[in-house]
């Protein structure tokens, strides 16, 4: 079976957007663990999160590492950058996403960076507002770029050609 460019399997890049020390208070206590956050992705338009929780640091990294492995989402992208101008929501974070032209660079902070660098984005503009949570705004800006349609989609929705929209 032949296999496309699009299901070509890249090596996946982890990063760990944010560890927290968390804490249950029990009857004898308090009981300690972290939880971890990581983002991972292809480089090429694929990027998913895992979120893990365990009583050490590399435990609860290597949890949140699978689950992000599991969790990777397609992205459609335009060269080295998104098609249109979008908005990810999550709770109270708002992620706006503005495509860039070549040679931008990603301009993004904290969270939207790590994704944005998974992701195989090269060139955006981005801004984080309402919360600032890493949680959140991970899920704002993965909620904003699965939203992200290519002109394709949008010209056979619209039974035009590609040209026509891409004007």
């Amino acid at each position: 079976m032949m296999q496309n460019v699009e299901e070509q399997e890249f090596e996946i890049q982890e990063q760990i957007v944010s560890v927290r020390r968390v804490t249950k208070v029990v009857k004898g206590g308090k009981n300690f663990s972290f939880s971890a956050l990581v983002v991972a992705g292809d480089g090429h338009g694929r990027v998913g999160y895992g979120l893990g929780k365990a009583r050490e640091v590399p435990l609860a990294a290597a949890k949140a590492s699978e689950k992000a492995k599991k969790n990777l989402v397609s992205v459609s992208l335009f060269e080295t950058t998104i098609p249109h101008p979008i908005i990810g929501h999550f709770g109270s974070a708002k992620v706006v996403l503005r495509p860039a032209s070549k040679g931008t660079g990603v301009i993004a902070g904290g969270a939207v960076r790590a994704v944005m660098e998974a992701c195989g984005v090269r060139d955006i503009l981005t801004k984080i507002l309402g919360t600032n949570n890493p949680q959140n705004v991970v899920k704002a800006t993965l909620n904003g770029l699965k939203k992200l349609q290519n002109t394709e989609n949008i010209a056979g929705k619209r039974g035009k050609a590609v040209e026509e929209i891409a004007r």
